[in-house]
């Protein structure tokens, strides 16, 4: 995702965009539509890439009702009957290369529900729109004609396995210029008369694909992206094997560490040292070890943590013994590091309970995988990653590039939030911040110095 637009979503009234990079910090006061952000992300991906309906009460977010997630400003004002979200994405590095895709999202019985979704590029578009269960409308246009089927309701298209079979909708089609607002039927002796060839080339790539589902389209993986809880398990001293199945608390990662280091000791190996690596680069540890209390899958385990000393390695310490940096700071390193890891990562917070280098250590870590073809975005209220960030970028000491790198600042205005995209430049610095962004540190600077 490269852009994203919203209106009439939470506390977002206005139609917004918000530049999206490699990776984008969000960041802002408590309370201003950040955490909500990140549950639209969520939403978007399993619409547009897996023709999920969202349920924007999955963990770690819970909006609740469609009553709860669209923008409301109190009695006077009303609820608004819908809201809108979408992004833009880039098939290639190309410039014309790009898809636009939206959603408008309606009540139905009680939670949002994406009843009309619009994919573009250039002037090449196709709108579906769920009228009811089983039955669409589909138009699409090339800027200067609308095509629609002559029918009023097309079926049950998802059953013909196709997006938009092209023999099929153009067989019998209305059609409407721009120039005219008179409709001409069309049926199959006459549709060659049609100029389809712009529509063709636009749309060819998702002739062969289920109905919504871009997963083929943008030779993507579907998976849905990582989200992380604020807050991560607490550790155990002792774990009794289970099924790890991946939760955004990291309850499961004990687990995932045993079951790797018997059944993928090569795997597991590489992962280590990926943590140890990160470990030793932030403070928090050492070496990290799995001790088994017996031979066979089922058998209790620990997880022990060891921090080496100037001249001596010392003991390991189980992992409830070493602070609770360390176990809330595992579940999001194994996540990012793990080999089969999601393309997107949205992490809350991922700073809770780090120490200042460790926190900075986060914003290198964010970098190189960012630079690695993974799109990160993070929550945070920590100057020490964003600094970091910085001056990795000023110092060369990563391959991400400054235009890889998104701030996204929300700023409240009385009852409602705007998003500010902020630049970085090469030299590390910010760039279109509006005036109230920091403005608290510059203040709490001044008195510090005594000004």
């Amino acid at each position: 995702m490269d852009r994203v637009t919203l209106q009439n979503y939470r506390c977002f009234r206005e139609k917004q965009s918000a530049r999206l990079a490699p990776l984008t910090f969000l960041v802002g006061e408590n309370s201003t539509g950040k955490t909500s952000f990140l549950a639209l992300l969520r939403a978007l991906w399993q619409v547009a890439f897996q023709d999920r309906i969202p349920d924007f009460r999955q963990p770690p977010y819970d909006l609740g009702s469609f009553e709860d997630v669209v923008h409301y400003r109190g009695r006077q004002n009303g609820r608004r009957d819908s809201f809108e979200a979408g992004f833009e994405y880039a098939l290639s590095r190309k410039a014309d290369d790009r898809i636009d895709y939206s959603t408008s999202f309606e009540d139905r019985a009680g939670y949002p529900f994406p009843s009309v979704r619009t994919i573009s590029q250039e002037e090449v578009w196709l709108e579906i729109k769920d009228i009811k269960d089983g039955e669409n409308l589909v138009r699409f246009g090339d800027g200067q004609v609308v095509y629609e089927p002559v029918s009023e309701f097309f079926p049950d298209i998802a059953d013909h396995g196709r997006l938009f079979p092209l023999e099929i909708a153009l067989g019998d089609v209305r059609i409407e210029t721009k120039q005219e607002a008179d409709r001409v039927e069309c049926t199959n002796q006459s549709r060659k008369e049609i100029s389809i060839d712009k529509l063709w080339k636009g749309f060819s790539r998702f002739s062969h694909h289920t109905l919504g589902s871009l997963e083929y389209a943008f030779q993507k993986p579907s998976r849905t992206p990582f989200a992380s809880a604020p807050i991560r398990s607490r550790p155990k001293r002792t774990y009794d094997p289970s099924r790890p199945t991946p939760d955004p608390e990291g309850e499961y990662i004990p687990d995932y560490f045993a079951s790797m280091s018997r059944s993928a000791p090569e795997q597991w190996e590489r992962l280590k040292s990926d943590l140890e690596a990160f470990g030793r680069d932030s403070g928090l540890f050492d070496e990290i070890a799995v001790l088994s209390f017996g031979k066979t899958a089922g058998s209790p385990f620990q997880v022990q943590i060891r921090k080496f000393g100037k001249r001596l390695k010392g003991p390991k310490r189980n992992l409830i013994d070493v602070g609770y940096g360390v176990s809330q700071a595992l579940p999001i390193l194994t996540e990012l590091l793990r080999e089969d890891s999601p393309r997107m990562f949205l992490l809350q917070q991922p700073e809770v309970h780090l120490h200042p280098r460790a926190q900075a250590a986060l914003g290198s870590l964010f970098c190189n995988l960012a630079a690695s073809g993974k799109q990160i975005v993070v929550e945070t209220h920590s100057d020490y990653m964003l600094d970091r960030v910085y001056m990795d970028i000023r110092d060369q000491k990563t391959p991400l590039k400054a235009e890889d790198v998104s701030i996204l600042y929300f700023e409240r205005d009385e009852l409602d939030v705007n998003i500010h995209s902020i630049r970085v430049d090469k030299d590390g610095n910010v760039h279109d911040a509006p005036p109230d962004y920091r403005r608290f540190f510059m203040e709490e600077m001044r008195r510090s110095i005594g000004l």
